[in-house]
């Protein structure tokens, strides 16, 4: 398997950070929070609301989206507990989150930036989500917002020139099979490990909820706004080795530990888990449509995301050069993004068997 940097979002409260261009996000958040609180009404046994309640959010980032997410948590089980028990939650029950990300994640913003009057008490905790970070039942309800598409590594032979699986786009488009089951196979072997850690620490009929997004059934990446944008990134990595600022064979190896999966791709991996029963797998219909249809804001939003990692491979200087070109492509290609078709927002919630 090809070594990859770990991924993390550009940190910090810069004009350039994730924590300035993540509203998108975020509001999947809010547009999803009515079924999350219906979900963890029907779904969550009463019986594990005493006490200490804990929740963990696993790839966190630097914020503010994790404050959000938990916060939505918090007031469905306090929401739930009054109505049917009738009594003040404050009175009996404390709450603690376990915010987790990469070893290389900026903690110090995501702390500094912890809402006042929080009705929680705070922790980090470092550590790859694809294997254990906590003890076995630690928590009682999960959440990975925007981050269940990740892999933990790039697939052995997509960035080796001299490869049949060689891939010459940064991403996994859809259009060649053979790169297709490469990112796949990687992606369901990822996705088993991170299921099998979260069993393990859940609490036995713990939820874990999952925001994100997918793809339709048959919909390939690049027919989508985001695999677009994806397509527009490597075309700006090409053109600047073009002009001698990077070197081609950094762009020819250079790929993303990506794989947006189909809607009946994550079903059939989380049911040959065996792990978890999924509960709800809801289409979110985002406020904003399926991608910010403004080639400046999509252009920052994406740098927000994917800048950390090319200035990784390539550097800062060529990172931001690479993304004013990202911008002039998406403004060219404009009406291509908004006839693209459409991907899907979920939000999946899982019961631990």
């Amino acid at each position: 398997m090809a070594t990859i940097p770990q991924w993390i979002m550009i940190g910090g409260d810069g004009p350039e950070s994730y924590n300035q261009h993540s509203s998108y996000q975020r509001a999947l958040l809010e547009a999803a929070k009515e079924k999350m609180n219906d979900a963890i009404s029907a779904k969550l046994s009463l019986e594990l609301i005493s006490g200490r309640f804990i929740v963990a959010d696993f790839g966190c980032a630097s914020g503010p989206n994790t404050f959000v997410a938990v916060q939505n948590i918090i007031d469905a089980v306090e929401y739930k507990y009054r109505k049917a028990t009738g009594q003040n939650p404050a009175e009996n029950i404390e709450f603690q989150v376990l915010f987790n990300d990469s070893t290389t994640n900026d903690f110090n913003t995501l702390f500094q930036a912890l809402p006042a009057g929080r009705r929680y008490y705070g922790a980090g905790v470092p550590g790859s989500f694809f294997g254990r970070v906590l003890p076995k039942h630690s928590f009682h309800i999960g959440v990975i917002s925007h981050a269940f598409h990740f892999t933990s590594e790039i697939p052995k032979g997509i960035t080796d020139r001299d490869s049949p699986l060689w891939n010459r786009d940064m991403h996994c488009t859809g259009f060649n099979e053979a790169v297709k089951k490469a990112y796949l196979d990687q992606y369901s072997t990822d996705t088993k490990n991170l299921l099998d850690a979260r069993a393990e620490e859940l609490v036995p009929g713990g939820l874990m909820l999952l925001f994100g997004s997918g793809l339709r059934d048959g919909v390939k990446m690049s027919e989508t706004a985001k695999g677009m944008v994806l397509d527009f990134i490597g075309a700006s990595l090409n053109d600047l080795s073009q002009q001698g600022v990077i070197d081609q064979d950094k762009v020819d190896s250079f790929s993303t530990p990506l794989y947006i999966a189909e809607e009946g791709e994550l079903r059939q991996i989380i049911k040959e888990n065996g792990k978890f029963t999924i509960e709800a797998f809801e289409d979110i219909i985002h406020p904003n449509g399926e991608f910010p249809l403004d080639p400046k804001i999509l252009a920052v939003s994406c740098k927000a995301a994917f800048g950390a990692f090319i200035s990784a491979h390539f550097g800062a200087d060529a990172m931001r050069k690479a993304f004013e070109l990202v911008e002039v492509k998406a403004r060219e290609e404009f009406s291509r993004i908004q006839n693209a078709k459409p991907g899907m927002q979920y939000l999946i919630v899982l019961r631990k068997n």
